[in-house]
């Protein structure tokens, strides 16, 4: 299905960006039998979970993930005839992308599916119920109108200007990893968060000489302490070179080319490309928010209530029928969480009577981050935890190494910390953080458990599953 050009009458809910949030809730309010128009600027419908995010990421994860198994399997099990894993980027690459341009497809069957007119093209807000489209090919603007709007643009990689860190511009954001023709042979990675832990270490395990740069003594400083404690020193084990308490100063050379790095402690650092993952901010420029009154915190996220309704200036009338959901609305930078956001939205406005108060609870939202071993994690970490309950509040540790790791070389055996934080006489699971092999997997289960507010004794009353790491829990 080709994006519509021109108007199709007035809808009853229209929309903005066509990625996990905007698709997900313009196919249910669609699926409720309203007239619907969804408008993405971009030539790709999925946003950024599948084409610059979790989907092409996990891919790039999966193939390191492999070339740490070919490691093992020779030295450790015994397999023989097995070379070193030799990484063939430049071929990788356009099977990869070929995958994506697959999803983009998919969805936007999906939308033909659903009845959902696609409109291709800027949008701007030029009323409470009329949106002006510019054609992404061109074409003279026009204006559609509909009852109820919804703001889903999503987020972007923020980078520093040439003002604040001069020579910035040379390097790349996570965006322009996955552009990438190429395995650069050096890299610096630019952050502490779970972006830049996770393609620090797809670039590190295969074959990159791999430095991230931090500002503090640990990544994952947002984490809960025992997955900063674990992770650091491993991946420096592992031989990725962390600079702590580094900033950088400025950045020389030429793109394609060898760059300088400076850093704050006047030493520079020699690499062929430089990964700012420093973190993002929300796609609210150019859509006409602000002069509607839609209010934007210091981060520039649209402001919303407990059901997504965008909250306006004081000065402004104070609309009903605008709502921002996903990574815009700056809460949970989640693709299941916009997802599921969009969904029971649509639910509210255009469902049956039960779903009249349907809104998404940002509680106990279960993530997982994929390093070198992956991470899982849900609910209160140990300090927030300690902050709200205080002395009511009891840990639960358990370190080991998964079973596969018995025939592998000491050096080599990645670490399992699984934690349990509990609260009360009960003892009331508000917190659970995993890292070690599987952990992304093991989680999904204990983060319903976390949901439903079980407790540590329904944990040790189930039957385990052995020999499994999940059972340490």
């Amino acid at each position: 299905m080709a994006p519509l050009s021109k108007l199709q009458g007035k809808y009853d809910y229209i929309c903005i960006g066509g990625g996990s949030a905007g698709v997900a809730s313009s196919r249910r309010a669609a699926s409720y039998g309203k007239k619907v128009a969804l408008i993405e600027s971009s030539p790709y419908l999925g946003g950024t979970c599948v084409n610059v995010g979790c989907v092409p990421k996990k891919i790039m994860w999966h193939a390191a993930d492999l070339a740490d198994r070919l490691r093992h399997a020779s030295k450790g099990y015994h397999f023989e005839n097995v070379p070193p894993p030799q990484f063939n980027w430049a071929s990788f690459k356009p099977q990869r992308d070929a995958y994506i341009r697959r999803l983009n497809a998919i969805y936007e069957k999906n939308l033909e599916k659903e009845k959902v007119d696609y409109y291709g093209g800027t949008a701007r807000l030029v009323s409470p119920n009329e949106i002006q489209i510019t054609p992404s090919d061109g074409g003279e603007p026009y204006v559609i109108a509909g009852d109820y709007i919804t703001v889903a643009t999503g987020g972007r990689p923020t980078v520093p200007s040439d003002d604040e860190i001069p020579g910035a511009s040379l390097g790349i954001d996570s965006d322009g990893f996955f552009d990438l023709e190429d395995q650069p042979k050096r890299v610096a990675v630019v952050g502490a968060g779970y972006i830049a832990v996770e393609l620090a270490g797809v670039l590190h395990t295969l074959g990159s000489e791999t430095h991230i740069l931090i500002r503090r003594e640990r990544v994952l400083r947002t984490f809960d302490p025992i997955l900063q404690d674990t992770l650091t020193p491993w991946m420096e084990h592992t031989g990725i070179n962390i600079h702590k308490n580094t900033s950088v100063t400025k950045v020389e050379g030429q793109k394609g080319s060898e760059l300088t790095v400076h850093l704050n402690d006047g030493t520079q650092l020699k690499v062929d490309c430089v990964l700012w993952a420093i973190g993002r901010h929300a796609n609210t420029e150019g859509l006409g928010l602000e002069e509607l009154g839609i209010q934007l915190n210091k981060r520039g996220d649209v402001d919303v209530d407990e059901f997504q309704k965008a909250l306006f200036v004081e000065s402004k009338p104070q609309l009903e029928n605008i709502f921002a959901v996903g990574d815009i609305q700056g809460k949970a930078l989640l693709t299941p969480v916009a997802i599921a956001a969009g969904r029971r939205l649509s639910n509210r406005l255009f469902g049956p009577e039960k779903f009249r108060n349907d809104k998404l609870s940002y509680e106990n939202i279960p993530t997982v981050v994929f390093s070198h071993p992956t991470i899982g994690t849900v609910g209160l970490t140990e300090p927030e935890a300690r902050q709200k309950y205080g002395s009511a509040v009891k840990i639960y540790k358990s370190s080991f190494r998964s079973l596969y790791f018995s025939q592998i070389e000491e050096e080599h055996k990645e670490p399992t910390v699984y934690k349990l934080i509990v609260v009360g006489e009960e003892e009331r699971v508000v917190g659970v953080h995993i890292i070690g092999q599987g952990s992304d997997e093991v989680l999904q289960g204990f983060a319903v458990a976390v949901k439903m507010g079980a407790r540590k004794q329904d944990l040790d009353d189930t039957v385990a599953i052995h020999p499994t790491s999940a059972e340490g829990e």
